[in-house]
C-alpha cells in the first residue's frame, strides 16, 4: 500500500504538473475523511503519510477546553479535568493515535475525489496567476454563458473571465460562441474563489484598442493623455506628441478615418472624438467641445468651473444630445462647464458685474462712477480692494494714497464686519431660499459650489449636484425644476 501511495502520488503530480506536496495533502485528507466515515463519528482525525517511504499513521484529535466552557463536539472536544495527559493546556490539541485503514477501494474513491478538487483548487490559482500578470491588457475570448448579470468568458487556458452587466456596453448583443475582445480589469480572490474581471465599457479598453490600431500610439511617439466614455454611444480621447512632425489626430484618426473606425467598430459603433491636449486649461476646453465656436470663456478657479459662451445657433452643438457632448468635455478636463449662449453669457456678467457693483458702493459708501471704475480695472470685489498692493491701485491715477488707505482701511473693516457676523460670500441669495423644497443647510451646501442664486441653479443639470452630501437625483430634479419655473412663465 504504501509503494501504491507513493506511485499515485508521483503520477498524479507529473500528469498535471504540480508539486506532489500538493497531492501528498490531498492523500491525507481524504484518508482523514476515510477514516470518519468508517467510524462514522464526527472526529477530528489527522493522517500523516511518510514522503519518502509512504508509510502512514492515523492520529485522532481533541480539543483540550477549559473546564468552565460550553462543549460543542464531544467527539473532538475534551475538557482539561478529563484528560489523561496532565501537561497538556486549554487551547492546545491532544492526539492519540488510531489503527490506520487500509488504502482500499472505498479510502481510495474519497481521496481520489480530495485530489480532483485540490487540483481543480491548484489549476485554478496557477491559471489565476498567470492572468493576474496580464491585468491592463486586451484578451479575446469566447462568450460561453450569458446570464442577467454576468457574461461569462472562455479565455483559453482553462481561464474563465467573468464581465459584470455594469462593464458591457449597453444595448450590445452576447451571444454564446461569439469571440469577442475584452479589457482585463481585474484579478482578486474572495472567499467564493478566484475571478478575473473584464470589461468593455472602461476607458482603459478604449486606449488599450488605440494602442493596437495606431503603431505611434503603440511606440509611444502619441501619448494618450485621458479619455472619457459614454460606452456604446459616444467617447473623447485626448493625445499629445512631442514631435512636431507628427500630427497627433491625423495619425490616430487614419487615412480616410481607417484607424479610428476600426476602434469604433470594435465599440459597437460608439463615436469617437479625438482631441489634442493642452496645458492651458482654457484651451483644452475649446479643443474639448470642438466643432463648436467658443465666444468667451470665465474661469472660476476656487469653483473649478468654466462658464463657456457660445452663439445661440451652437448651443445645441456644444452641449450635445441629452448634454452628451459638454458631459464628456467635463470629465475630460476635469473642469465643470457651463455652457449658455452668448447673450445668457452677457446678462449673467452684467448681473454680476451689477451684484459686485452694489456690494462696493454699500460696503465702501463710494459713488456710482467710483464702483464703476474699480470694476472696470478688475477689482471687484472687497478682498482685492482690501489686499491689493497699493502700487496697483495708484497706477490707475484715480486716487491718490490718502483716497487708496481710506478705501482699504473700509474694505478691510467690510471683511471684518462680515467675518464676525458668519456671512461670506458663499452665502445663498435669497431667492434661492425661497424655492419649494429648499432648506438653509441645503442652499448653503449649493452656494459652496458656486450656485449662488435661483438662475445658478436653474443651469445646472441633475448629475452635476450629486457630489453634494445629502443630494438624492429626487430632491435634484425637484429644486432645478423649481428654480426654471421662470423660464416657462
Amino acid at each position: 500500500m504504501s509503494k501504491e501511495l507513493l506511485l499515485v502520488a508521483e503520477t498524479v503530480a507529473n500528469e498535471k504538473m504540480m508539486e506532489q506536496g500538493v497531492i501528498f495533502d490531498a492523500l491525507e485528507q481524504g484518508l482523514a475523511m476515510a477514516t470518519r466515515k468508517l467510524n462514522d463519528m464526527d472526529w477530528d482525525v489527522r493522517v500523516a503519510i511518510d514522503r519518502k517511504t509512504g508509510n502512514y499513521q492515523t492520529y485522532r484529535r481533541w480539543m483540550i477546553l477549559a473546564d468552565d466552557a460550553e462543549m460543542e463536539n464531544p467527539e473532538a472536544q475534551i475538557f482539561l479535568k478529563d484528560a489523561n495527559d496532565k501537561e497538556v493546556e486549554a487551547g492546545t490539541v491532544l492526539e492519540e493515535e488510531i489503527p490506520s485503514i487500509e488504502f482500499g477501494r472505498i479510502a481510495a474513491q474519497t481521496a481520489k475525489n480530495v485530489v480532483i478538487q485540490k487540483i481543480r483548487e491548484a489549476e485554478r490559482d496557477k491559471t489565476v496567476e498567470e492572468f493576474r500578470s496580464r491585468v491592463g491588457e486586451l484578451l479575446s475570448g469566447t462568450i460561453k454563458r450569458v446570464t442577467r448579470d454576468n457574461i461569462v468568458v472562455d479565455l483559453g487556458d482553462n481561464g474563465e473571465g467573468l464581465m459584470p452587466r455594469t462593464e458591457s456596453i449597453p444595448r450590445e448583443i452576447y451571444k454564446v460562441g461569439d469571440r469577442i475582445r475584452f479589457y482585463l480589469k481585474e484579478v482578486f480572490k474572495d472567499q467564493k474563489g478566484a475571478h478575473i474581471i473584464l470589461s468593455r465599457a472602461c476607458p482603459e479598453m478604449l486606449t488599450e484598442l488605440l494602442r493596437l490600431e495606431v503603431p505611434e500610439v503603440a511606440e509611444e511617439v502619441i501619448a494618450v493623455k485621458v479619455a472619457v466614455r459614454d460606452p456604446g454611444m459616444r467617447a473623447k480621447i485626448a493625445v499629445k506628441t512631442n514631435d512636431g512632425r507628427i500630427d497627433p489626430v491625423g495619425a490616430c484618426v487614419g487615412m480616410r478615418g481607417s484607424r479610428i473606425q476600426a476602434v469604433t467598430n470594435e465599440l459597437g459603433g460608439e463615436r469617437i472624438d479625438v482631441i489634442v491636449f493642452d496645458d492651458n486649461p482654457v484651451q483644452f476646453v475649446i479643443n474639448a467641445l470642438a466643432p463648436a465656436e467658443i465666444v468667451s470663456i470665465v474661469m472660476d478657479e476656487e469653483a473649478h468651473s468654466m462658464d463657456v459662451a457660445v452663439p445661440e445657433d451652437q448651443l445645441s452643438l456644444a452641449i450635445g444630445k441629452g448634454g452628451q457632448n459638454v458631459r464628456l468635455a467635463s470629465q475630460l478636463t476635469g473642469w465643470r462647464l457651463n455652457v449658455m449662449a452668448e447673450n445668457e453669457a452677457e446678462e449673467k456678467e452684467q448681473l454680476e458685474l451689477s451684484s459686485h457693483k452694489e456690494i462696493l458702493m454699500t460696503e465702501l459708501g463710494i459713488e456710482d462712477d467710483v464702483a464703476d471704475l474699480l470694476i472696470n480695472e478688475g477689482f471687484a470685489t472687497l478682498e482685492e480692494i482690501a489686499y491689493v498692493p497699493v502700487k496697483e491701485l495708484l497706477e490707475l491715477g484715480a486716487f491718490d494714497e490718502e483716497v487708496i488707505k481710506e478705501l482699504r482701511d473700509r474694505a478691510k473693516n467690510a471683511l471684518l464686519t462680515r467675518a464676525l457676523s458668519g456671512k461670506t460670500e458663499d452665502a445663498p441669495a435669497d431667492d434661492l431660499l425661497a424655492l419649494p423644497g429648499m432648506t438653509k443647510e441645503l442652499a448653503q451646501k449649493l452656494a459652496e459650489q458656486g450656485i449662488h442664486t435661483a438662475e445658478d441653479l436653474a443651469e445646472q443639470a441633475v448629475d452635476e449636484l450629486m457630489d453634494i452630501p445629502g443630494m438624492s437625483e429626487e430632491l435634484a430634479a425637484q429644486i432645478i425644476m423649481a428654480a426654471r419655473a421662470p423660464w416657462f412663465e
